[in-house]
């Protein structure tokens, strides 16, 4: 298999040249800049391109977004992109196309050659290979992915009256309960709904708008 490796750790870099050589793959380019693995991936056409995903010059996601170019540049090429944690969104962003031949390995499991392999193996085969560690933390996301899911009936109701425009004192009347029951839910709304006290942001416009993107 022809690969591509950008990584910017020299040990890191070095060791997985030496691993996959040992595996009988041939690494075509090794580079330690994001802004080198598209004119990478388009000169050699690997088979996979292995990415990390923090890299210079910003040190954020600019290995994620330079495997995304390469895949628009050559759209045969898989991806397999190494972080040193689960992050939910870059998992997220690697599979948006849905075209396969990607993968997201943590690095302490590129220690393990016959996972590397299989992931590498995967992507080649324009399949997926997802660490299962970031499986499990997505499938997690995916439960509680409805932010209105963990809402009470009532609380709905309440939240439902917020985006008519509604005061408290009116939702109270609407509802035939207290003031006082009526700023309870609403308080339950904004814990669960993630929106804690804050100076800049009004929490009842930000639960209306989490409202209505829901519906």
């Amino acid at each position: 298999m022809r690969i591509v490796l950008a990584e910017d750790s020299v040990l890191l870099r070095e060791g997985l040249v030496r691993l996959l050589a040992e595996a009988g793959h041939v690494v075509v380019a090794a580079v330690d800049d994001a802004d080198a693995i598209v004119p990478a991936v388009v000169e050699h056409r690997p088979d996979v391109a292995v990415v990390d995903v923090r890299m210079p010059p910003t040190f954020t996601d600019d290995g994620l977004r330079a495997a995304v170019a390469a895949r628009l540049a050559v759209p045969g090429v898989g991806v397999l992109v190494l972080s040193q944690y689960v992050e939910e969104s870059y998992a997220r962003d690697l599979l948006a196309d849905g075209r396969g031949g990607v993968g997201y390995l943590l690095k302490d499991r590129v220690q393990d050659l016959d996972a590397l392999e299989d992931a590498l193996y995967r992507v080649a085969a324009r399949g997926t290979a997802l660490d299962p560690d970031v499986v499990a933390q997505l499938l997690v996301r995916h439960h509680v992915a409805d932010p209105l899911a963990e809402l009470t009936p009532r609380e709905r109701d309440v939240l439902a009256l917020m985006a008519e425009g509604r005061s408290n004192a009116a939702i109270a009347e609407h509802l035939v309960v207290s003031a006082g029951a009526v700023e309870k839910h609403v308080g339950n709304v904004f814990t669960k709904l993630g929106l804690p006290p804050s100076d800049s942001d009004h929490r009842r416009v930000l639960a209306v708008l989490t409202w209505l993107r829901a519906h």
